[in-house]
């Protein structure tokens, strides 16, 4: 059984430099505990044969990973130009229109009409990841006329950010929802919501699934954050996109968010992933910047479920240097008596019940008893083990389950391994397979003992009262 020694997992993005049954074969050995599929891009050939090749290594090395469809959503964007490209000067005019002609150095189509709805006088649009800018001067419904602001070459096809505006548009395009119908014929564990913009959008998405899939709430949009809590809830994960979200709001407000984000998800017992140019700089080189490490750092800091690797592992030259490189980040930091005394700070106990009290004192049982380093849940749907998982216990937690669905599903979330068991009936039917998950998991030896959680009577979701301490 391969077990990842890290409590922070690390998801990595699949593209023509990692689709290989090779690769992806090296960046599970590397550390990759959850595999992102980008429908930005791909055939649904690819996505087939990395989703076969992926299950294909859970077989061979008795592990559960996580397969991640990540939803393209709407992209707004430019036509195209006559020439290919034009560069816009600062001062100039230039306009913005719904013909459908190629455009030139005075104008160019913007196929959006969502977007002409929202506009007013004084209104900044973004292009090309924020590098140029246009200021609104007028506009009818279907022709503006801008002010270039900041100046640079514009392309084909370049992309178009509305800050602080939410756009009448939906989450879901055409394409996303038949990207949709293949992420379920694929298996797919979690489904990434792209633009994000309300709760209605998780709500229209949650409609039309007919899987088990979990849905990652990617906020990339500032409209997000003002509905944030509300996102939460319905999530059942999120992920801080910060591409997006790092052009629509100032780049200072970036890591404030971050950590809003992740404040809130960590006191919900939500996954957080941190996401977007994490290792950048190893797409073309085979370490990373200083400022990179400690962005790595910082999440595994705060606690975060997993973080991700796009470009990186997608398109980059050193795709298994960079899991690697990001897995020694993680140990390093979590070999840090800073990094566990921060998480037992940021603890807070709320909602007294019998299930998080069990759970709290899992935690301190498995702290206090000197030979305990696993916490083993059996769990049907996964509640108890994201449970103890919210409250960092500091030590590995070992979830049993029936469900294959679940065990993929903990794939993502803070120290957990999951292993598939038969549906137990009795108590010492838990005990016997306790003793035997947690020592052929390597994470306990024969005499250490072993905190056991569950719920009796068995066979009933959320139900965790017991809490017992057993010798392997």
């Amino acid at each position: 059984m391969l077990i990842h020694d890290s409590f922070c997992k690390i998801i990595a993005t699949t593209g023509p430099a990692s689709q290989s049954p090779e690769m992806l074969e090296k960046l599970v050995l590397a550390g990759a505990s959850v595999f992102r599929l980008n429908f930005s891009h791909g055939t649904e050939e690819e996505m087939r044969a990395r989703v076969s090749a992926i299950r294909a290594l859970e077989k061979k090395y008795d592990i559960s990973l996580g397969v991640l469809c990540d939803l393209q959503g709407p992209k707004l964007r430019v036509g195209t130009f006559k020439n290919g490209s034009v560069m816009l000067k600062e001062g100039q005019k230039f306009t913005l229109d719904m013909t459908g002609e190629p455009g030139d150095e005075t104008r160019v189509t913007l196929p959006h009409p969502e977007i002409f709805q929202a506009m007013h006088p004084g209104l900044e649009l973004l292009l090309n990841d924020g590098l140029i800018r246009l200021r609104i001067d007028d506009h009818t419904a279907d022709v503006a006329h801008t002010t270039v602001t900041v100046g640079g070459e514009l392309s084909n096809h370049k992309g178009v950010n509305v800050p602080g505006v939410k756009l009448p548009i939906s989450a879901l395009t055409p394409k996303d929802r038949e990207d949709l119908k293949l992420a379920e014929k694929l298996g797919a564990d979690f489904i990434g919501l792209s633009f994000v913009q309300q709760p209605e959008d998780l709500l229209e998405l949650r409609k039309l699934m007919t899987s088990e899939a979990q849905i990652i709430s990617k906020i990339e949009k500032p409209s997000a954050i003002e509905h944030l809590t509300e996102i939460v809830a319905l999530s059942d994960a999120v992920m801080v996109a910060r591409g997006d979200l790092g052009v629509e709001v100032s780049t200072e407000m970036v890591p404030v968010l971050q950590r809003r984000i992740v404040d809130l998800c960590r006191s919900t017992g939500k996954p957080v992933i941190i996401a977007t140019q994490m290792l950048e700089s190893m797409i073309q080189n085979i370490t990373p910047t200083r400022a990179e490490a400690s962005d790595v750092a910082t999440a595994v800091y705060d606690g975060v479920d997993a973080v991700m690797l796009s470009g990186e592992t997608a398109a980059g030259k050193h795709p298994v240097e960079a899991v690697k490189t990001m897995h020694n980040i993680i140990r390093t930091v979590e070999k840090d008596e800073r990094y566990r005394q921060n998480l037992m700070r940021r603890d807070k106990i709320a909602g007294e019940n019998t299930e998080t009290a069990i759970t709290v004192a899992a935690g301190v049982a498995a702290r206090t008893v000197q030979t305990a380093n696993v916490i083993v849940n059996f769990t049907d749907s996964g509640r108890t083990t994201l449970r103890t998982a919210k409250y960092r216990p500091g030590v590995h937690i070992l979830s049993l389950t029936p469900k294959i669905t679940t065990a993929r599903h903990m794939a993502l979330v803070w120290g957990v391994t999951s292993v598939v068991v038969k549906d137990l009936q009795t108590f010492d039917d838990i005990a016997t397979e306790a003793g035997n998950a947690a020592l052929h998991s390597g994470l306990v030896q024969k005499g250490q003992q072993i905190v056991v959680t569950a719920g009796i009577p068995f066979g009933h979701s959320g139900q965790t009262n017991l809490l017992y301490i057993i010798t392997a």
